[in-house]
């Protein structure tokens, strides 16, 4: 009898151990047929610029489309599903600035009508890539992200670093981490605030930095690193807006006079910004101009030619009651004062409205 019981026991114990197996086994077997888990979206802006170009030290510079571009990376399929749209195909010399009411439009619609998006990328030449990226940055309310790429090297060079922009763009346009960062730029496995980078270099792969903030993250093989928190600046909305002012940008130099700023004013600006030796300042003959500048009702922010370094944005109000000022242009670099004053005299014509949008934007 005992040992009847105990060959029970030992049958229970192995069909026990051998259902535990089967059981397991399905699991496993469940598991490896199930659905894969569904890859980010990513849409792709084509706009130009030289990683759409080939021939590029020739007399016949040819371009590349968007198609071109996503052949030449097939490993970006394996990251997220993509779609691409070629919205231009020029040189961001050639990038307008109702190109730039366009961009953002287009981008901020296709946000709102694909909620599934996790973000955008753009393609575009370098040059004034710093400029877009901040106006995308200021007009594009989403909190998706929206990556400005491009390269330092013809599609069809030698080390060409396009590829690797891209990808690297793509995966942090798809990553959660992103979001709420506005508008950034990546080159050379470096992601950039909109609003602090600039190009650096003429012709190096690693031409863009952002000499007082620094980059916000970078790309590395293995996952995105991101080196702060996300931070926005208050936004401006362009509905209804059919056309942007003109707005322009002074040099000063030894023995300048106002002969450019006159001339601007003639041509219609509504707003100037001057970049002025050292710490904003400026010449006799520059200084005139300014004055006969606002006294025809124009904008006109200060800022520095010396790459670096800030000029007191202060109150835009001039030393007699009720007189315009100048505005500084905090630690803008000129060429982005230009996009804020842009779009800050859509609010108002008066300097010392403006001198408050530019203190909230430092």
């Amino acid at each position: 009898m005992r040992k009847t019981l105990k060959s029970a026991h030992r049958y229970l114990k192995r069909a026990g151990a051998i259902s535990a197996a089967l059981s397991a086994a399905a699991t496993v077997a469940a598991q490896s047929t199930a659905a894969p888990l569904a890859k980010p979206q990513v849409h792709i802006v084509a706009t130009g610029g030289t990683i759409a170009s080939t021939n590029y030290y020739s007399a016949n510079v040819g371009k590349i489309g968007v198609a071109a571009l996503l052949a030449a990376v097939p490993a970006i399929d394996s990251i997220a599903s993509i779609t691409g749209r070629q919205f231009s195909n020029v040189a961001s010399g050639a990038i307008t600035t109702d190109m730039w009411l366009r961009l953002s439009r287009d981008i901020s619609d296709t946000l709102r009508a694909r909620p599934g998006l996790a973000g955008v990328v753009v393609t575009h030449g370098t040059d004034t890539m710093e400029e877009t990226a901040y106006f995308l940055d200021l007009t594009v309310a989403d909190p998706r992200p929206v990556i400005v790429t491009g390269a330092m090297r013809p599609s069809d060079g030698i080390g060409i670093d396009g590829p690797a922009n891209l990808y690297n763009s793509v995966r942090v346009a798809a990553d959660p981490g992103s979001r709420g960062r506005g508008a950034m730029v990546l080159l050379n496995d470096e992601i950039f605030a909109g609003r602090d980078v600039t190009k650096m270099n003429t012709v190096r792969p690693d031409a863009f930095g952002a000499p007082y903030r620094g980059a916000l993250g970078v790309a590395d093989p293995e996952r995105i690193v991101w080196h702060r928190p996300p931070f926005r600046q208050p936004l401006f909305d362009l509905t209804g807006v059919r056309e942007l002012p003109r707005v322009d940008i002074a040099y000063a130099y030894a023995g300048a006079d106002g002969a450019a700023i006159d001339a601007f004013v003639a041509a219609g600006a509504k707003g100037i910004v001057v970049a002025g030796v050292g710490r904003g300042g400026t010449t006799p003959g520059i200084d005139a101009a300014i004055r006969r500048a606002m006294q025809n009702g124009v904008v006109v922010v200060v800022g520095s030619r010396t790459g670096s370094g800030g000029v007191a944005v202060g109150e835009g109000a001039g030393r007699e009651s009720g007189s315009p000022g100048t505005v500084g242009a905090g630690d803008l670099p000129v060429q982005k004062a230009r996009v804020l004053l842009t779009l800050a005299l859509l609010k108002s014509t008066d300097s010392r409205d403006v001198a408050r949008v530019f203190a909230a934007h430092q």
